[in-house]
């Protein structure tokens, strides 16, 4: 019986030794995943940038990575990702708080249940059913409104990607606005507020790290977006204002070079992990204000 005891002792001391290590070891694998995808971007892109000056790079106005001749100016692929991703948000910020201030200050539990598993259906939908969506429905209905839209251009995938975005923006919003404590909002209608202004005046500023923070990882969100861009946005290369072109993201250009004949160590391939890099750095920045948002206007209740 003692032998017993004094085995089971000894199994419970060699487990309780292992599992922290064993956590340990599987909680480090994010972040030597992310050390290893920044080693071979950093490797990558410094190999692009021995043939290709750095502020060429980032102030040319012409990407043509074949021919002889060959440019290589990223603000083209920039303005594509800046427009497409502000016409996202200019759909998914205002139709998605609106949603989460429905479910949230409006809406009853029953209809809660129901309407918010519809709506995060919508993240389900795979990117590339989107895209198609974009380039075989949205584009011909706005070509009836606007005669001069390309067939590919960048409003169509930057409307479907705001769509896309929807659930997003409404679900962090909306817990971010549950989350408020009822007594103020039942002290703001004590003092004669209606629910419109109990919503704008009390909940919403209460909950706004939360919403600034949906908004901004919607924008990261739809700055990394491929499939809808590389489908509905086409592959021309222009710098323009003109939203009715067609426009060409980082993303949709790291498609057209991995999925074409890209020779390994030649310029044009160096330059897809340049793009890459700056994508990277893209997200990053907006992840980091995400948080510094939630962090300093964060409310403890």
């Amino acid at each position: 019986m003692i032998e017993k005891k004094r085995s089971s002792t000894n199994l419970t001391s060699v487990t309780e030794k292992i599992i922290p290590k064993f956590l340990l070891t599987i909680a480090a694998i994010s972040i030597l995943t992310t050390l290893g995808i920044v080693i071979t971007l950093l490797t990558e892109t410094i190999n692009f940038f021995k043939d290709v000056p750095f502020l060429d790079f980032y102030s040319g106005t012409i990407l043509k990575p074949l021919g002889d001749e060959a440019q290589f100016g990223v603000l083209p692929l920039l303005m594509g990702t800046i427009y497409s991703s502000v016409i996202a948000m200019f759909v998914a910020i205002p139709i998605g708080l609106m949603a989460a201030i429905f479910l949230s200050e409006y809406a009853s539990d029953k209809v809660r249940r129901i309407l918010k598993p519809i709506l995060e259906i919508l993240a389900g939908i795979p990117t590339i059913v989107y895209g198609f969506f974009a380039y075989t429905f949205v584009t011909p209905l706005l070509r009836s409104f606007i005669p001069g839209l390309d067939p590919t251009n960048i409003l169509s995938p930057g409307i479907v990607m705001g769509i896309m975005i929807i659930p997003m923006v409404a679900s962090l919003s909306e817990d971010a606005m549950s989350s408020v404590p009822n007594s103020m909002r039942e002290g703001a209608l004590a003092l004669g507020s209606t629910k419109l202004e109990v919503t704008w005046k009390v909940v919403i500023p209460a909950a706004m790290s939360g919403v600034i923070a949906s908004f901004v990882l919607g924008i990261s969100r739809a700055i990394g977006e491929t499939m809808i861009v590389a489908i509905a946005s086409g592959s021309n290369k222009n710098f323009t204002f003109d939203l009715t072109q067609s426009m060409q993201t980082m993303t949709a250009y790291i498609v057209e070079v991995t999925g074409g004949e890209a020779p390994a160590g030649s310029t044009i391939y160096y330059s897809l992990y340049a793009v890459a890099m700056t994508l990277f750095v893209f997200t990053l920045i907006m992840n980091l204000i995400a948080q510094y948002i939630s962090r300093k206007y964060r409310e403890e209740y």
